[in-house]
């Protein structure tokens, strides 16, 4: 009774607000979004996608000079002991070196959390930030909370359907663009799947990082929409950011994330590295991550793999 009792006050509490996005589908207090979707039957039945063996690295290398959101940035420093080819250890002369790596986590290829954007400092499933948010890091929601995502994995080539490559600035991609692409390309999208799109933007990476990081092709709030209703675990694209800028609408900033994030519990992945499997067109495939465990954190620098 309590239960319940305490999902009609927060249902109240939500439409007062003018907000209809919580409580979770997945109950009052869930904190996975859309890894409730995942279950080790999905992960047998992806497994039997897997045919040749091959696999593909979708993460980019990242490193000194790769373009980020700013003012993220990132920086090693190789701690040698002694320094300066210093002493060895023991009998057998040996020798190690150290590295020491300050970095922010959203760069290169990553994973955005549940955390990472909500609606007016209300994240997924009604989390309030002054509740969960401390600069010592994130006290629910976090990246080392969540399992291994490994499942069904969906690339769509939006590169292909419009015929240039890559995409221009600006170009949006909604349920009508998804749903063609994914017709020509003989696929459909499925609950717990995670669905990649291709639009050619990190060929721009090394040739015109100021032009690759001053806009990007992506998916529109429509688009997010429809994913969401198709119960997907987590969507990206080989850009930084995932959904289009300049946007649709001028007012609004970056209304895909909170969308996927906070309405819907589904993660984002950026700067996916789908050249390869494009080009093999892989459209479908057996998709492996398991994020690094790094307590508090709000995103994650990632390398998943995808196998066919």
């Amino acid at each position: 009774m309590r239960s319940t009792l305490s999902l009609v006050i927060l249902c109240a509490a939500a439409t007062v607000a003018g907000e209809d996005w919580y409580p979770s589908e997945h109950g009052a207090g869930d904190t996975l979004g859309a890894i409730n979707h995942l279950s080790p039957e999905k992960v047998v039945q992806a497994a039997r996608l897997v045919k040749t063996g091959k696999t593909y690295p979708l993460g980019v290398v990242t490193g000194w000079d790769t373009p980020a959101y700013p003012p993220r940035h990132y920086a090693i420093t190789v701690i040698q002991p002694g320094q300066d080819l210093g002493p060895t250890f023991g009998t057998n002369l040996a020798t190690g070196n150290d590295d020491l790596l300050y970095t922010w986590m959203g760069i290169g290829s990553q994973i955005d959390g549940l955390g990472h954007m909500g609606i007016n400092h209300v994240y997924y499933n009604g989390h309030k930030a002054s509740d969960f948010v401390t600069t010592k890091g994130l006290k629910a929601l976090s990246i080392e909370k969540l399992p291994p995502i490994v499942g069904r994995g969906v690339l769509l080539d939006m590169a292909r359907h419009f015929d240039q490559n890559p995409l221009p600035e600006g170009t949006v991609f909604n349920e009508a663009e998804i749903k063609a692409r994914a017709s020509a390309q003989g696929v459909t999208i499925g609950k717990g799947d995670v669905v990649l799109f291709h639009t050619g933007w990190l060929n721009l990476v090394g040739e015109d990082d100021v032009r690759f990081m001053s806009g990007q092709p992506g998916l529109g709030v429509g688009g997010a929409k429809y994913l969401a209703s198709l119960d997907v675990v987590a969507v990206g694209a080989d850009t930084w950011g995932l959904e289009a800028v300049p946007g649709e609408n001028p007012d609004l900033v970056f209304p895909v994330h909170p969308e996927l994030l906070a309405k819907n519990g589904i993660y984002i992945l950026e700067n996916m590295d789908v050249r390869a499997l494009a080009a093999d067109e892989g459209w479908e495939f057996l998709f492996v991550l398991g994020q690094p465990r790094f307590e508090g954190a709000v995103q994650a620098v990632i390398n998943p793999v995808a196998i066919r």
